[in-house]
This record gives structure tokens, C-alpha cells and sequence, in this order.
């Protein structure tokens, strides 16, 4: 884990839908008024969209239908999650655009009215979560992001910086205060991806949000630009992250986990979705659009459980917050990848008399491809190049290019920890052992400490090591969107490989019925790429949803 470039290691009736509410007749405010940073806040949309709309404000003139835009291409057949039925071409195609029959592209409103169902703060009927009295319900809000993390911090600057009309917007965030891989901010270690590559610069060079405006707000420009380097530190970036995340702090909803999504449905049509969090009580949150970016999902080997001497990479520092430096430790770490590097490091140096061991399956930790032609594959314009190539041509792609970012360590690392291993060897006091061509087979935790089985691929045979604490640094997994959606799940369309389909906007492709937007930051590999879970592509993504949120916003048809 480095926090940059190489940071990653699914139609019928309605009424069949399991958990879909009914909506209660009447209305009642939808976009609520504030300033930007304000939960709830009306917050602005890019101006070009503005004087499109107003083109069409005249009485009894109706706006030209869309063509199909770029943004809307995907390949692959439609098919219903959870239902196997492929759908016809031109409804894939209405689907893709969020074209609902009997709706009309309108200019997207700073207020306007929703349905008074839930201005008492309930709504109708029994919660079936729960089994009792119906969760608290918000007024409609246009946009409820899931999560708060670098991606949804990016996507509230977009939104804040694009404009005018408005989106009431609110973000929902289960940690208590922001933060992003806080257990992996070793200090020393540095971003892998340039600091022009933040929330906003590749967007909008201009940004008072970004890295350099954020060091002339600090007072430290001059300094780092002394320092002639591209990379700052991981824990001077997450600073920089914090300092962007308080200016938005009124507008996210901390300590506010998702339990599930429910579609709302009216008239035959889902306009709407129900966000249901736990928060103390249950909370329903009504969105005419959710824009998920839930973030990643630490890996752990089948059979292995984390626990007080079984750690995953993630939680490291605030782990060995109640280790005492000078004792003699004994630590196995498992995996390949810079995480797996970064820990040995910091194990073998932060504990003088500790014993560290490596264990991989390679013959040896593999340097990361960082050429600039390489690099290349994380530029915006790749994404288009990825999006529109055929399935082989993207595995094509994934395998060539995964040198950039899995299972691969920066060199200068590589060569530190050979050296240390070297010059131990010379002293012949080895406190870092590397075993390669070796995978760990076993696990047996006792109170004194841990059995770790590691065979040798080699040879086969096994080796029992005992160790106070074993280190899995074994990556990442996108959480699946699919575990938030609940039922609203059942209204993505899916390829014949059962991957969701989602437009080149990031919206997923849903069926003729549903006008509300879906979209996703991250678990997006197949359709998007290697930036999928990565910063580079983080500030020209958020750009790309707000311009598909302006100009998909729909109302039914009068």
C-alpha cells in the first residue's frame, strides 16, 4: 500500500422486486438550500449545463431528446441481475442513458419538491430490517455518496467548483473521522504517484483545493519545492487529505455505516432509492442518485483469522503501538508486494533486536515498472483506449501491464533490504531472513505466540517458525457493490460474465424503469482499468460523474 499509482493488490413487474417500498402519495422538499460544505447543502453544477437548460426554459418548448454520447458506450449483453433475461438492444441502449419511458431531460433545479411522505420524519409501513417501527427517513436528497474517502472527497471539490444549478448532497461515512489507510502511514515512506496527481489538479489546475494550495496554506511551499521531489511523504498527503475533508466537514455524516439500499418505486417506475444506515437508530436516506465508493477490503489467506497476533498490513502501526521497541521480537511477514517490503522495513528497523522473516512464493520481491512510457497506462486518456477495447484486448492489457502495480516493490527499496540482508550476512548477526520459492501452508496460535507452517515450493518440505506476530500483507479486494446495493442490486444489468455493466460516465447500466443514477468509484477494473482503485484518474473521474449528474437528472414527462 503506497497511496498512488500502484495501490490495489449485476425485466419484470416491479412488484416482484423483493424489498422494494411503495411511496406515499403527496411530496415534499427535495434540495435543500446552503452553502457548499453544508450537509444538505445545494450544492453547484457546471455552468455549460446551466445555459443548455436555459436554452429550453421557454414556456411549452421541449428539450431535443439526447443522442447517445460517448459516455454511454458498453459492450457486452444486457442482462437483469438476478433474472438471466437478456434485453433487447434498444432498451440496453435507453438503459445505459438512464432513459426511463415517459421521462424527459429537464434543467436541473437549486430546489424544488419531493413527497411529503417523510415530512414527519417517518415513513409508512414496518422496517424489514428491524421488525418494528420504520427507520427515520431525510428529506430527497439529488446525490447521497456512500463513503468518504479520496474519491468521494474528490467528487464533493467537483461538485463545489462546477457551477451553477445545484445538487443537495450528503455523504455517509462509517469511520468516526476521516481517514485513508491510517494503519500503513509509516513515516518516511513516500507517495508512489506525483503530488500534481491529487483531488483536483489534473481537473482543474486552478483549484484552491489542491496539493500546492494546500502547502501555501501550510506555510511549507518553498521547503518541499527545496526538497526537488515529486513524491511527499504518505503522512504529509494524508494531512493534506484531512485539511481538503474539514473544509467539507458539514456535508459528510460520520459514524454512519450503510446497511443496505431499497429501490422506490411509483407508477411502474424507480426514481428514487432508500439508503438505510445504522447510525444509533436506523436512518433511511432517499436519493434520487448514490454515487458508491466504499473503498478497499484487506485480504486474508482462506482459514486465516485476524487477531491479536494475526495481523492484516492495514492495521500495522496502530498494532504496534503497544509493542515494546526493545524486546526481542520475532516477526513472519507474508507477501511479495510493497506493503509486504514496507513492513519488513519498518519491522527491522523500528526493533533493533527483533528477528524479521519474509516469506513469498517468487524467487525474489520484483521491482515495479515505473518507465514513463508504462506509465502511460495511468493517464485519463487510457481509460477512453481500455473502455472501448474488446474483453481479450483489456485481460491483454491487465497482464501486461500488471507489473505497475501488483506484487511488485520500488527499487530503491528492494535494494535497501537487500543490503541490510547482505551486510548481515557479513557481521553474522541475520536478523532478516528472506524465504522465497516458500508459501505459508499453516497456522497454529498460541498464547505465547504463533506457529507458522511454511513450505518451501521448492522442495516441499516444511519448516515450523514460532513468532510473536505474523504480518499478512497480502492486499486488497474493491468491497463489492453489490454487498451495499441489496435489492437496489436487482436493477443493474450484468455481461454474459456477470460483471456489471456501467457506462464510460460510471453510471451503472440499469433497466427502462429506473431513472435514478448508480454510480461507482472503484470496483470498476473491467470496464475502466488499472486507475479503477488508484489516485491517478481520481480528480478527472469526479469531474466526469458531476457532468453525467447535470445532464441526467430526469422528471417524469407532464
Amino acid at each position: 500500500m503506497g497511496g498512488g499509482d500502484r495501490r490495489a493488490d449485476r425485466g419484470r413487474a416491479l412488484a416482484t422486486l423483493p424489498g422494494v417500498p411503495g411511496r406515499s402519495a403527496g411530496r415534499l422538499p427535495g434540495a435543500l438550500p446552503g452553502a457548499a460544505g453544508q450537509a444538505g447543502a445545494a450544492v453547484p453544477l457546471p455552468v455549460a449545463r446551466r445555459r443548455r437548460a436555459h436554452r429550453h426554459r421557454r414556456a411549452g418548448e421541449r428539450r431535443p431528446r439526447p443522442r447517445p454520447s460517448p459516455a454511454a458506450r458498453g459492450r457486452g449483453r444486457a442482462v437483469r441481475s438476478g433474472e438471466g433475461v437478456h434485453a433487447d438492444r434498444g432498451g440496453a441502449e435507453r438503459a445505459q442513458r438512464g432513459v426511463a419511458p415517459g421521462v424527459r431531460r429537464r434543467r436541473i433545479r437549486t430546489g424544488g419538491r419531493g413527497h411529503d411522505a417523510a415530512q414527519d420524519g417517518r415513513v409508512d409501513g414496518v422496517s424489514a430490517l428491524s421488525g418494528g417501527p420504520a427507520p427515520v427517513v431525510t428529506p430527497v436528497f439529488d446525490l447521497v455518496g456512500i463513503g468518504f474517502g479520496p474519491s468521494n472527497l474528490a467528487l464533493a471539490i467537483a461538485l463545489a467548483e462546477e457551477g451553477s444549478p445545484a445538487l443537495s448532497t450528503v455523504f455517509l461515512e462509517k469511520q468516526e473521522a476521516f481517514g485513508w489507510h491510517r494503519g500503513m502511514l509509516i513515516e518516511g515512506t513516500t507517495m508512489q504517484v506525483s503530488f500534481l496527481k491529487d483531488l483536483v489538479t489534473m481537473r482543474n489546475p486552478a483549484s484552491p483545493y489542491s496539493f500546492v494550495s494546500y502547502l501555501h496554506a501550510k506555510g511549507r511551499l518553498a521547503d518541499f519545492i527545496n526538497q526537488k521531489s515529486m513524491y511527499p511523504t504518505r503522512v504529509e498527503f494524508h494531512d493534506y487529505l484531512e485539511w481538503v475533508a474539514a473544509r467539507f466537514e458539514r456535508q459528510v455524516r460520520y459514524g454512519t455505516e450503510v446497511v443496505t439500499i431499497r429501490p422506490v418505486e411509483a407508477d411502474g417506475e424507480i426514481r428514487e432509492l432508500d439508503i438505510v444506515v445504522q447510525s444509533g437508530d436506523l436512518t433511511t436516506y432517499r436519493a434520487r442518485n448514490v454515487v458508491l465508493a466504499a473503498g478497499l477490503r484487506p485480504v486474508l489467506p482462506a482459514g486465516v483469522v485476524a487477531g491479536e497476533r494475526v495481523w492484516h498490513s492495514q492495521e500495522l502501526m496502530c498494532r504496534l503501538r503497544d509493542l515494546p521497541e526493545q524486546r526481542p521480537h520475532r516477526f513472519v511477514v507474508v507477501g511479495a508486494g510493497q506493503s509486504a517490503a514496507e513492513v519488513v522495513e519498518h519491522l527491522h528497523s523500528r526493533f533493533p533486536a527483533a528477528q524479521v522473516c519474509a516469506v513469498f512464493s517468487r524467487y525474489g520481491f520484483s521491482p515495479a515498472d515505473d518507465s514513463p512510457f508504462a506509465n502511460g497506462v495511468f493517464d485519463p486518456a487510457a481509460v477512453d483506449r481500455f473502455y472501448d477495447a474488446p474483453h481479450d484486448v483489456k485481460r491483454m492489457i491487465m497482464d501486461y501491464h500488471a507489473n505497475t502495480n501488483y506484487s511488485v516493490v520500488d527499487l530503491g527499496l528492494l535494494h535497501d533490504l537487500y543490503g541490510r540482508a547482505y551486510r548481515e550476512k557479513v557481521t553474522g548477526v541475520e536478523r532478516l531472513r528472506v524465504m522465497n520459492l516458500s508459501r505459508a501452508v499453516g497456522l497454529e496460535t498460541r498464547s505465547d505466540g504463533v506457529n507458522v507452517h511454511v513450505e518451501s515450493l521448492a522442495t516441499g518440505e516444511v519448516e515450523a517458525l514460532r513468532a510473536d506476530v505474523v504480518v499478512y500483507a497480502t492486499g486488497y479486494r474493491p468491497v463489492d457493490p453489490l454487498d451495499l446495493l441489496g435489492a437496489a442490486g436487482q436493477l443493474c444489468l450484468r455481461d454474459e460474465r456477470g460483471d456489471l455493466l456501467v457506462g464510460r460516465d460510471h453510471r451503472v447500466r440499469t433497466g427502462p424503469e429506473t431513472s435514478c443514477g448508480i454510480y461507482l468509484q472503484g470496483a470498476t477494473e473491467h470496464t475502466h482499468g488499472l486507475t479503477s482503485t488508484l489516485l491517478s484518474t481520481t480528480a478527472v473521474r469526479a469531474g466526469e460523474i458531476v457532468d453525467s449528474l447535470a445532464s441526467a437528472v430526469l422528471e417524469p414527462a407532464r
